[in-house]
C-alpha cells in the first residue's frame, strides 16, 4: 500500500460517517461504531417520534448497523480523537485533495476543463469522451510551466530594477537640471532687474536733462521778455509824462525825446520759440516680448462694420464685406463713420493684440477699445465719457471733424505697427510701438461700466489700409 492509499485509508477512518467530516468528540456504540458525540445526538433525538423504531426504553438503532443501543453506554473513543487531530493536521489527507461529490482522492487531472477528478469522476458521462492524464503528470507540466513563469518574472523582475535604478539616476539629473536651471532664471531675472534699473536711471536723467535745457532757454526767455516789457514799461511812462505838459513844452521839447525808438533805435527783441515736444521716450526693453504672451485673435465683427468699409480675408483670399443696400438694414452696423469693433468681448483678463498700418496721403485713424453699447448711428465724440479709449493716429494736417469733436490723444507720426494692451481689472488701457518697443499713451481709471471691444476706425477713402489680424480693412472710394 502506498502511502496515498495510506493516507486515504486513515482519512476513511478518522471521518464521521454522518456529518463527513473528521471527528469531534468522537464516542463508541455498542455495536462499535463511532460518531461525534454530537451527531449522535442529534440523530437520536430525530428518531425520537418516529413510531415502530423503538424496541426498547432508551435505546437508539446504530446509523451505521441497525443494531439497538442504549444512549447512556455511549463511551468516548480518546484513540480516535488522536488520530482525527492528526489527519487534521496531514498536509497529504487535507479536504481540497479529495473530491467533493464522492469523497475520493484526486487522481487525475481533466484537461479540457482544466480540474482535478477522482476515479469515479472520470468515468462519469460528463467527462468520459475528455482528455484525462494522471494529475502527477498534470503536476510535473504545471511545474515546468511555473518554472518558465518564475523564469520569466524574475527576469522582468530584473529588468524593472534596471529601470527604477535608471529612473532614479534621471530623476536626480532631472533635478538638477531644474536647480541650476532655476538659479539660471534667478541670476538672469537679477541681472534684468539692474539692466531695467540701469536704464530707469538712465532714462530719468536724460529726461531730467532735457527738462532742464528747455527749461533754462524758456526761462531765459521769459528773463528776456521781463526785461523789455521794464523797459518798454519806463518809456510808455516818460512818454506819458510828457503828454501832461503844456503846448509850449512840447514844442520846445526835442524831437528825438519824442521819438525815443527811432532815435535811439531802441527795437523789440522776440526770443527764437522753444519746442515743448519730448524727446525722451518711454521704452522698457522686452517689454512687447511680454506683452505678447496675452496675445489674443482679434477678428473684426462684418456684422458692424460700416457700408462703405471694405474687409478682405487674406488667409480665405475672400471679401467679407455685404452689399451696401443689405448691410443697412444691420441695427448694429456703424453709420456715423468708417468703424468696425472686433468680434470678441472682454470683461476680466488682460488682453494684447496688435494692428498694422499702411497710410497713404493725408489720413486720420483711431484705435483702441469702446464699449459694447457704444452709439453706432450718431456722430459722438470718441471721448472716454462717451466710451471710447483711443489713440488718433494722423498723417498730415487734415483732420476728420465726424471724429474730432473731443480730439483724443493725437500721433502726427504714427508707427507703423501699434500694439494695444487692455488690463481691465487695472483699468488701464495702454498704446506702444511695436517696431520700436516705445509707450505712446495710457487711459487709466478706476474702473470699466461694462464689456470692452476693439475699436478701429479710417479716416476717408484713399488714406491707407488698416491690418488686424489676417484681415485688411479700408474704406471704399
Amino acid at each position: 500500500m502506498d502511502a496515498v492509499e495510506l493516507a486515504r485509508k486513515l482519512q476513511e477512518e478518522a471521518t464521521c460517517s454522518i456529518c463527513l467530516e473528521y471527528f469531534t468528540d468522537p464516542v463508541m456504540t455498542v455495536c462499535g461504531h463511532n460518531f461525534c458525540r454530537e451527531c449522535i445526538r442529534m440523530t437520536w433525538e430525530k428518531g425520537k417520534g418516529k413510531k415502530g423504531r423503538r424496541k426498547r426504553r432508551g435505546s437508539f438503532p446504530c446509523p451505521e448497523c441497525r443494531e439497538m443501543s442504549p444512549q447512556r453506554n455511549l463511551r468516548p473513543n480518546r484513540l480516535l480523537t488522536k488520530v482525527a487531530e492528526m489527519a487534521r493536521q496531514h498536509p497529504s489527507i487535507q479536504k481540497k485533495d479529495l473530491c467533493k461529490i464522492h469523497q475520493e482522492l484526486l487522481k487525475l487531472y481533466c484537461k479540457d476543463d482544466q480540474s482535478p477528478l477522482c476515479v469515479v469522476c472520470r468515468e462519469s458521462r460528463e467527462h468520459r469522451l475528455h482528455a484525462v492524464l494522471p494529475i502527477e503528470e498534470a503536476i510535473q507540466e504545471y511545474k515546468v510551466k511555473l518554472k518558465e513563469s518564475i523564469k520569466h518574472l524574475r527576469d522582468e523582475m530584473m529588468t524593472i530594477e534596471k529601470l527604477q535604478i535608471k529612473e532614479d539616476q534621471t530623476l536626480k539629473e532631472w533635478q538638477e537640471k531644474v536647480k541650476l536651471q532655476r538659479e539660471r532664471i534667478l541670476v538672469e531675472f537679477e541681472k534684468m532687474s539692474l539692466f531695467l534699473a540701469d536704464e530707469e536711471q538712465r532714462l530719468l536723467t536724460v529726461l531730467k536733462k532735457e527738462e532742464e535745457e528747455t527749461s533754462e532757454k524758456l526761462r531765459e526767455n521769459k528773463a528776456i521778455l521781463d526785461q523789455q516789457s521794464h523797459s518798454l514799461e519806463t518809456l510808455l511812462l516818460e512818454l506819458e509824462d510828457k503828454n501832461e505838459h503844456s503846448a509850449l513844452q512840447m514844442v520846445q521839447v526835442r524831437q528825438g525825446d519824442l521819438c525815443p525808438l527811432e532815435e535811439n533805435s531802441l527795437k523789440t527783441q522776440y526770443p527764437e520759440a522753444v519746442p515743448t515736444v519730448l524727446k525722451t521716450v518711454c521704452r522698457v526693453p522686452g517689454q512687447i516680448e511680454m506683452l505678447k504672451s496675452f496675445q489674443v485673435d482679434v477678428v473684426p465683427d462684418v456684422e458692424t462694420a460700416y457700408p462703405h468699409l471694405v474687409l478682405y480675408e487674406s488667409r480665405q483670399r475672400c471679401y467679407l464685406s455685404s452689399p451696401v443696400e443689405s448691410t443697412l438694414r444691420n441695427r448694429d452696423r456703424f453709420l456715423a463713420y468708417p468703424c468696425v469693433v472686433g468680434q470678441k468681448t472682454f470683461s476680466s483678463g488682460r488682453h494684447y493684440w496688435e494692428v498694422g498700418m499702411n497710410l497713404t496721403g493725408d489720413a486720420l485713424w483711431a484705435l483702441g477699445v469702446c464699449r459694447d453699447n457704444v452709439s453706432r448711428k450718431d456722430r459722438v465724440p470718441t471721448s472716454p465719457e462717451n466710451g471710447f479709449w483711443v489713440v488718433q493716429l494722423s498723417k498730415g494736417k487734415k483732420y476728420l471733424s465726424t471724429i474730432c469733436a473731443s480730439t483724443p490723444f493725437t500721433l502726427m507720426e504714427p508707427p507703423s505697427h501699434v500694439g494695444i494692451f487692455l488690463d481691465y481689472e487695472a483699468g488701464d488701457i495702454s498704446f506702444y510701438s511695436v517696431n520700436d518697443g516705445t509707450h505712446l499713451h495710457t487711459y487709466s481709471q478706476a474702473t470699466f461700466s461694462g464689456p470692452l471691444q476693439p475699436f478701429f476706425c479710417l479716416g476717408a477713402p484713399k488714406s491707407g489700409q488698416m491690418v488686424i489680424s489676417t484681415v485688411t480693412v479700408w474704406v471704399k472710394g
